[in-house]
């Protein structure tokens, strides 16, 4: 797409602290430029006047109520005793994580009347970094499939084209940072669910390696919590906030995320990239996306990286299959207590009985397949990082869809067999577990937006982030086109 002059100014009626990167805001209110209560009033004013167009944000907290807090963060400054780089930042939680005192609905009316009596551990490093929650973002029903839409609170559609899909299931965060209604946003990705709406709304996310934003357990999940906002400076600093090792978390890095507040220039002269594209012809796509999302190139060779195809032939066959494996083992267990009642399971989508149909039928050498397969799926990955420092993939296979749907059933004329098909280029990277940023690539023949993940090696996510910041150096889609209601 061909910028037109002036096509992504803002309009002279938007608030300038809304427009404000996020670190830009931190500074302003540290500087006390501006107060929090100032901010926090032009953000509510925003989302009341935006938020009817996307459904974005839902269960607001009471206006009278964020107001006090942000008069107790002003109070706190009076005192010189700053919190954090988010003191005073309003922020919505995603309806899939607990932030104490608001309902985790989830999406499903099986949930509609719960509320959260504590924080998720990301949620409290927020507000302890001095973050004020004021309501939650939209998702699918169980965060399941990449389409924001729910009988609960209904669908949230996209900035770019109301008519369309935002993506999911972190579409309600994607789309109130496209419409400048949050300055940064968290997240969480089992298949795609930072990266498809990152791409789709024109923003950015990083979907971070195992254990660099840590979780209970002591097995890698699929599903990573991780930061999206309006530039890469921004998720790299909510990613200093998620990160850093935990006592509870076995599997948690130990390693300062301090590191990630640093200087993320750096020269990318004589950089490998590896081209993924379509796997060789094994991905479908609908016109125009390979073609858009192959310019990321032009992009970084300009800030000295060399991009080739990846000629490599990878096992992408039974990568699905252990995907779909991994999928049914990790979701089914959730919800097979509601699948058991008559009554409750006639409340479930039916992608939510899929996947409680395939726990069921698991056995316990599916499960080792699972496990094996993934190792070695790994280690196919991990080979790639012999020949190129980073790889490069589109971060979907459609454009934005028609919003009433509830995924598209055929992509570049072959017939998805499965409700999340059509998203395949995400599962690769879920399943090694290798950092991935998303990053806007521009816009499509009706305005669209996509985006392209840039795929890091394990561990790697600082020097991921300091490529995405070179690329964005060079394009910066998301300041130079907004969503048409802020022109």
């Amino acid at each position: 797409m061909t910028v037109a002059p002036g096509a992504g100014l803002p309009s002279t009626l938007i608030p300038d602290l809304v427009l404000l990167d996020a670190v830009e805001l931190s500074w302003s209110i540290r500087r006390r430029e501006v107060s929090c209560v100032e901010v926090m009033r032009a953000y509510l004013d925003h989302i009341d006047r935006f938020n009817p167009q996307v459904n974005a944000i839902v269960s607001r907290a009471e206006e009278g109520d964020l107001l006090a807090q942000a008069r107790e963060r002003d109070a706190q400054l009076d005192r010189g005793e700053p919190v954090g780089w988010m003191h005073g930042f309003p922020i919505a939680v995603k309806d899939l994580s607990d932030a104490a005192g608001f309902p985790t609905t989830k999406g499903s009316p099986l949930l509609a009347e719960h509320r959260a009596e504590a924080d998720e551990r990301h949620v409290r490093r927020m507000r302890d970094a001095g973050a004020i929650v004021v309501g939650k973002t939209n998702v699918p029903e169980f965060g399941l499939g990449s389409h924001t839409f729910n009988p609960v609170f209904g669908t949230t559609t996209n900035p770019y084209d109301p008519s369309r899909s935002a993506g999911g299931s972190s579409g309600g965060a994607a789309a109130a940072l496209a419409m400048r209604m949050l300055p940064v946003a968290d997240g969480s990705d089992f298949m795609g669910s930072l990266r498809n709406p990152a791409g789709w709304n024109n923003v950015v996310s990083l979907r971070p390696g195992f254990g660099r934003v840590p979780a209970e357990g002591f097995l890698s999940e699929p599903s990573v919590p991780g930061p999206m906002g309006r530039t890469v400076r921004d998720i790299a600093m909510l990613l200093s906030t998620m990160a850093g090792p935990d006592p509870r978390a076995p599997l948690s890095i130990e390693q300062d995320p301090e590191r990630f507040t640093g200087d993320l220039k750096h020269d990318f002269t004589g950089a490998r990239i590896g081209w993924i594209g379509d796997f060789g012809g094994y991905l479908p796509f609908d016109p125009g996306v390979l073609e858009l999302c192959s310019t990321a190139s032009e992009a970084l060779r300009e800030i000295g990286c060399t991009v080739e195809p990846v000629r490599t032939r990878l096992p992408t066959e039974q990568m699905w299959e252990t995907f779909l494996l991994w999928r049914r083992w990790r979701t089914g267990p959730n919800l097979a207590a509601a699948h058991a009642d008559p009554a409750t399971r006639a409340l479930l989508k039916p992608e939510a009985v899929y996947e409680v149909e395939g726990y069921l039928e698991l056995t316990v050498d599916d499960i080792t397949r699972a496990l094996d397969g993934r190792d070695r799926w790994y280690a196919a990955v991990s080979a790639l990082f012999d020949d190129y420092d980073y790889l490069l993939a589109p971060s979907a296979q459609v454009f934005p869809f028609d919003a009433g749907l509830r995924w598209p059933n055929r992509v570049g004329g072959r017939e998805m067999d499965t409700y999340h098909r059509w998203m395949e280029t995400v599962a690769p990277w879920t399943l090694s577990g290798h950092p991935v940023a998303t990053v806007p690539v521009g816009f499509g023949a009706d305005d669209l937006p996509m985006g392209v993940q840039l795929i890091g090696p394990n561990h790697a996510e600082w020097p991921l982030l300091k490529l995405a910041c070179a690329y964005e150096a060079v394009t910066d889609w998301v300041h130079r086109v907004l969503p048409p209601a802020l022109r």
